[in-house]
Order: structure tokens, then C-alpha cells, then sequence
């Protein structure tokens, strides 16, 4: 039939009908709730073009939004490196062969991955304080940056240590049998297949550093949603103040978002990254050509 699906039978007339009739409703509910919220968001006055105007203004920017985009993406980047560098090194460390190693990074691991942020932030930011490890100005940001990286960094040591366990046994077998070393292995054939079937979880990750940065005005850290919230108190302008920091937010994370597709497609395309296979060009076993082309693939296995 056509437009049959291995999942699903395709809909009939009726049934088609049927569907139209429902994504209309759905569609006139949804308006609906829409213009209910305009409403009464416009009747407190919240929507008006009054309340738009000092978003228009270069003030309103240099003293609220960009202090706040400069806190917010500053400790985001800075958070992030440590993180990944943090992760990778406790991944690395918790698959070692040695107890010492292992078991020490296995702790830490577990231990800052059960404490939540927030704690985390307020013991760094209290800590720092206490000892004066950080001029007066810088104390909120270390404290953010603290608490970020030592939970993220957790987080990604797991994220590694799943993506190299997850390839497949025999590649460390094989190179095991080769001569090589536990550290070249890792080095050579396991880490650079697994970084790029990791970089979705690792981008995601990356968005959540980026997001909780707004946790860390619970220690007075300037970052975007405070400012947020600044400008409502100062202006009377709370949603329309919300509605302009939510869409920077969301503009920072799809750029994010973009630039890992764009370094994950750039990945697989070097040399070093792992081709994906194309089923229909691996033939059955017994027809002609398949012993050329399994030979082929295995080659390339001897690549990396």
C-alpha cells in the first residue's frame, strides 16, 4: 500500500478525517489558552509598548543585560574547559587497570556527582571567603565556577568512561595482541572513536553548565537572569524583562547546539573519526564481493 509504514498502518479516509478534526481542536484549544494568557498578562499592563520602550534604550543594555551575558558566558566557558579537562581525567582514571587509580577517581566521581550544585557553589564561595583566595570581586564567580566544575566534571568522567565502553570489545583485544599499551590504546584507537559518538551527550552537558550559571545568585553572582530580574524591579517590567533574557538564553544554546553539529560532522570527516557504515553497501555473506569489501573494512580498522 502506499505510504505504508513498518510501524504503522497508513490511515484511511475516516481515519485521516479523523486526525484533521482532532489537530483542529487541538490547534483552537491552544490559541485559545494563548490569547487567555495575553489577556490577562495585558491587562496588568505587562505587554504594553511602554513597558517594551527601555529595552530600546543603550542604558538599559550597558548597566543590566550585557554585565549580566558577560557574567553568565564567562563562567560558562571557564567552567566548561575545567570540566571537560576534569572529566576526561577521572573517565580515563576510573577504566585504569590500576587500583590506586582507579578507586580514588571512582570515589570522587560518585562523590560529586550525589551533591547537588548548589551546595557545591555555597561550601566553594564560603571556603574561598574564609581563606581569601579570591579578591573580593572574583569571590561569586569562583564559587560558580567551583561548584560547576567539580559536579560536571563528574558527570562527564561518566559520560566517557559509557562512550568507550560502549565500543566494541575486540578493537582493545586486537590492539592488546598488536603490543600495545593500555595508555596507546586508549590514546590511539578508543578515545577518538568514542569522543565523536559522545559529542551529542557532551554538547547537552555544556547547555546544562550554561544554564545553571543562573544558580549562582544565591552567592551574589551577576549573570543574566539576575539582571533579568533586575530590570523588572527597576523598570516594572518583569515579563517583558523575562521574555528578553529566555531568548538570549535560547539563542546562546542554539548556538551552541550548532556549533556541535558542526564539529561533530567535521570529526567524522578527519581521518581519526570512525566512518559510519552503510548497510546496503555490506553485502551478504556468500555473495560475491563480500569477502572484498569485509577485507576493506577491516583495513581500515588498522587506521587508528
Amino acid at each position: 500500500m502506499t505510504g505504508s509504514s513498518v510501524l504503522f498502518d497508513a490511515p484511511g479516509p475516516r481515519a485521516r478525517v479523523r486526525n484533521r478534526v482532532i489537530s483542529g481542536i487541538t490547534l483552537a484549544v491552544l490559541l485559545l489558552i494563548a490569547w487567555v494568557v495575553y489577556t490577562k498578562l495585558n491587562s496588568k499592563g505587562q505587554l504594553t509598548a511602554a513597558k517594551w520602550e527601555p529595552f530600546l534604550t543603550a542604558n538599559l543594555w550597558k548597566t543590566y543585560i550585557l554585565p549580566g551575558v558577560q557574567g553568565t558566558l564567562a563562567a560558562a566557558a571557564v567552567s566548561i574547559v575545567l570540566a571537560l579537562l576534569l572529566g576526561f581525567v577521572l573517565g580515563i582514571g576510573r577504566m585504569s587497570s590500576h587500583g590506586l587509580i582507579r578507586w580514588p577517581c571512582a570515589v570522587f566521581v560518585e562523590f560529586f556527582r550525589a551533591v547537588p550544585v548548589l551546595v557545591m557553589m555555597l561550601f566553594a564561595f564560603g571556603l574561598f571567603a574564609l581563606y581569601d583566595f579570591f579578591p573580593g570581586k572574583q569571590l561569586a564567580l569562583a564559587g560558580v565556577i567551583a561548584g560547576l566544575t567539580f559536579y560536571n566534571g563528574a558527570v562527564i568522567a561518566e559520560i566517557v568512561r559509557a562512550g568507550v565502553n560502549a565500543l566494541p570489545r575486540g578493537q582493545s583485544e586486537a590492539s592488546f595482541a598488536l603490543g600495545l599499551t593500555w595508555g596507546q590504546t586508549m590514546r590511539t584507537i578508543l578515545l577518538p572513536q568514542a569522543i565523536t559518538s559522545m559529542l551529542p551527550v557532551l554538547i547537552s552537558q555544556m547547555v546544562v553548565v550554561l544554564k545553571d550559571t543562573a544558580i549562582g545568585y544565591q552567592i551574589t553572582f551577576l549573570e543574566t537572569v539576575r539582571q533579568g530580574t533586575n530590570i523588572g524591579a527597576a523598570y516594572s517590567n518583569y515579563i517583558p524583562a523575562l521574555i528578553v533574557v529566555a531568548a538570549l538564553m535560547i539563542a546562546v544554546n542554539f548556538a551552541l547546539s550548532w556549533f556541535a553539529v558542526w564539529l561533530e560532522r567535521r570529526m567524522r570527516r578527519s581521518r581519526r573519526a570512525p566512518t559510519p557504515l552503510d548497510p546496503e553497501s555490506i553485502e551478504q555473506e556468500g555473495a560475491p564481493g563480500a569477502k572484498v569489501k569485509l577485507a576493506a573494512l577491516g583495513d581500515q580498522s588498522h587506521t587508528y
